[in-house]
């Protein structure tokens, strides 16, 4: 199967008018098809489709992302009036998958505050799924071949390549991320300015990766990064890596400098999870961010025993972009931000 590009909607989007959508036709045709595809590959797979709220208690606490809420007006029989707008289906999920639901998905709308611009819109698609069983390198293995079967719908193929995060940063920059002290990861960054006010050393690393190492990842090739450090560990197990490193049983999957997916071999403990919520409270509040309720539907569902499992969230609308070789996020959705 692949997908033909038709008509679209003549020379181009007519951008000066409004109320025009930002994608062509063919854009939006062939996000029909990627759904279509999703569907195919988990229904061969025996993996369930669910859906779950939109809106919910709780919020996500990490720190570098931000939430959107709102206030219901109605009768809410005891429960909080004030809703947050989910960024990943996650926590509800990993709830069902301690109820026995067992492998599941779901393909829905997810929403970030003050995610905005070329690459980013504040609502956008996720594709999120678990797999019972399964530890991170197995679940990375079926996310490259949803990817490569996904590029084969516009006639392109991709390998994949799998590197430690240590092995990346050592090849590429010539620094060890687990050892180097703060001087010598804002050196690795050249000539960039960047205010450090704030800043600490993950920061550092991820803006590496950003502005150094993604730019420069093989335009048409699929890259695994695997075993970040722990302080990255974010809902991942975490491990020895055999040399007296802590690192996080995760992974990263790029197509060319793109992020797509992220990973986790998925963290069972709940004592362990509520802490890393509580961690989460203490940079909000040294940032002077806002901080979401913690989802204690999570810890208790975890406390019941979530079982042994995998579980990645992939970015439709980067796949879509990739897909169509566009920078712009904007080429791939109906109506963008400005024009919602």
């Amino acid at each position: 199967m692949r997908f033909q590009p038709g008509p679209g909607w003549g020379p181009g989007v007519d951008t000066e008018l409004p109320w025009a959508p930002n994608a062509s036709r063919d854009a939006m045709r062939l996000r029909a098809w990627v759904n279509r595809l999703v569907r195919e590959f988990f229904h061969a797979r025996n993996v369930l489709e669910v859906e779950t709220p939109v809106l919910s208690r709780a919020g996500n606490t990490d720190p570098n992302i931000a939430s959107f809420h709102l206030e219901f007006s109605g009768r809410t029989d005891g429960a909080p009036r004030t809703r947050w707008l989910r960024t990943s289906p996650e926590f509800a999920l990993k709830r069902l998958l301690a109820a026995g639901i067992g492998d599941c998905y779901e393909l829905g709308r997810v929403f970030r505050d003050g995610e905005a611009g070329g690459r980013h819109n504040p609502e956008f698609t996720m594709l999120e799924w678990y797999r019972v069983g399964w530890d991170h390198m197995r679940l990375l293995d079926e996310t490259a071949e949803l990817v490569r079967a996904a590029l084969a719908l516009v006639g392109r193929e991709a390998s994949l390549q799998v590197l430690t995060y240590r092995d990346l940063y050592r090849d590429l920059l010539g620094i060890d991320p687990f050892t180097a002290g703060e001087d010598a990861l804002r050196a690795a960054l050249g000539d960039m300015q960047i205010d450090p006010a704030g800043l600490a050393r993950d920061d550092w690393l991820d803006l590496l990766m950003t502005h150094r190492l993604q730019p420069a990842f093989p335009a048409d090739g699929l890259l695994a990064v695997i075993d970040y450090p722990a302080s990255q560990c974010a809902l991942a197990q975490v491990r020895g890596d055999g040399d007296g490193h802590p690192v996080a049983e995760r992974f990263e999957l790029y197509l060319g400098p793109v992020e797509l997916a992220n990973g986790y071999h998925e963290l069972r403990d709940a004592a362990e999870q509520a802490a890393r919520f509580a961690r989460d409270g203490d940079v909000r509040r040294g940032r002077d961010a806002s901080l979401p309720p913690t989802d204690t539907h999570l810890i208790a569902a975890l406390e019941s025993g979530l079982p042994a499992c995998a579980g990645v969230a992939l970015g439709v609308d980067r796949l879509l972009m990739a897909m169509l070789a566009t920078p712009r996020i904007a080429d791939v959705l109906a109506f963008d931000f400005p024009r919602a």
